[in-house]
């Protein structure tokens, strides 16, 4: 039961990638259609930042993936998994804020370890 309960953080995750997409879209609109004459302005300013985030949401999740795939496959999660993938989803939400409203490397640095780390955690249980 605990192994299909993977689906939930997996599901979140592609919900958040598609509104990373249709935020994107908004934001690259007035300058598609010209209504932005310079990218100075606020929206286009954050697109490169947006841009660069969705990037990042096919980079490291993919283990993250992975390894939830693999859980459910061999039919042994615990909710020690469970837990560590709300915590990786979490911290994705987490980081594409911090990406994309600000411009605090360190703190998005600290972010990302956390979920690096539980990924890391996830691969150690799925081989003990």
């Amino acid at each position: 039961m605990t192994n299909n309960l993977l689906l939930y953080p997996m599901a979140t995750h592609i919900a958040w990638v598609a509104f990373l997409y249709v935020f994107l879209t908004i934001v690259r609109a007035p300058a598609v259609w010209g209504v932005v004459k310079s990218k100075k302005e606020r929206w286009a300013s954050m697109e490169l930042r947006i841009s660069a985030n969705l990037s990042n949401q096919f980079e490291w999740p993919l283990f993250f993936h992975v390894t939830c795939v693999l859980f459910i496959a061999l039919g042994n999660t615990e909710p020690v998994q469970l837990w560590l993938a709300w915590i990786f989803i979490a911290g994705r939400l987490i980081h594409s804020f911090v990406q994309i409203v600000t411009n605090n490397i360190r703190l998005r640095g600290l972010v990302f370890t956390i979920n690096f780390l539980a990924v890391l955690a996830m691969w150690f249980f799925l081989l003990i």
